[in-house]
């Protein structure tokens, strides 16, 4: 499947893994998890950005818990439409970019937010367009954190492995230490969560 095909899928989601889907069931462990490492390791009043922030459940969670300058993205055409209904207050205060993340990132300032995330979202980025992760360390000022299923092949090879969910859409799994570490990144954190492994990473500093 090439990278046309991957991006047209997730922009026109519905069922399963859509915003409507991810607004039923709402914050949840991830939700916690990234809570808890901005709480320990984020500064104070940190702007924000989530990749793949679909109806925004992770977004609420931390806006709920006083995260104020909040930013996402989402390629589907949707999930503003369902955060109005499902997060009315987020959907007023914070900002949103309905594109695909290769759209979006390469016109941000270097340093522009102070924490980056993102979960279950970077592992579905195609091998054609793994220089966004250029992009997402060039952004990142202070923290940022994935939460992606790694998979036992992820966790061991330099080159993504591939699983396609339900026979639909792709998932790869890639080793996130190993990535962002070769972009100027040291990990600072890391735990299981779920089926995903949550990494927390800081830039190091000449």
């Amino acid at each position: 499947m090439d990278t046309d095909e991957v991006l047209r899928r997730w922009a026109k989601r519905s069922g399963a893994y859509s915003p409507d889907y991810y607004a039923y069931y709402g914050p949840n462990e991830a939700s916690e998890s990234v809570r808890a490492r901005l709480d320990s390791l984020a500064g104070s009043n940190p702007t924000v950005l989530e990749l793949g922030c679909s109806s925004g459940r992770h977004l609420s969670h931390l806006r709920d818990h006083g995260y104020e300058d909040l930013y996402g993205i989402d390629i589907n055409d949707e999930a503003l439409d369902v955060m109005e209904d499902a997060y009315p207050d987020l959907a007023a205060r914070g900002t949103f970019y309905i594109d695909a993340i290769e759209n979006v990132v390469a016109d941000f300032d270097d340093g522009r937010f102070d924490v980056v995330y993102s979960v279950e979202t970077l592992q579905h980025l195609h091998p054609d367009n793994e220089w966004v992760f250029e992009e997402l360390s060039r952004i990142t000022d202070d923290l940022l954190v994935t939460v992606e299923n790694e998979g036992e092949e992820g966790r061991r090879s330099a080159e993504p492995t591939v699983n396609y969910v339900d026979d639909d859409f792709p998932l790869y799994y890639r080793n996130w230490n190993r990535v962002f570490s070769e972009r100027g990144f040291v990990e600072v954190d890391s735990e299981p969560v779920e089926r995903n492994t949550l990494r927390a990473f800081r830039p190091t500093r000449e």
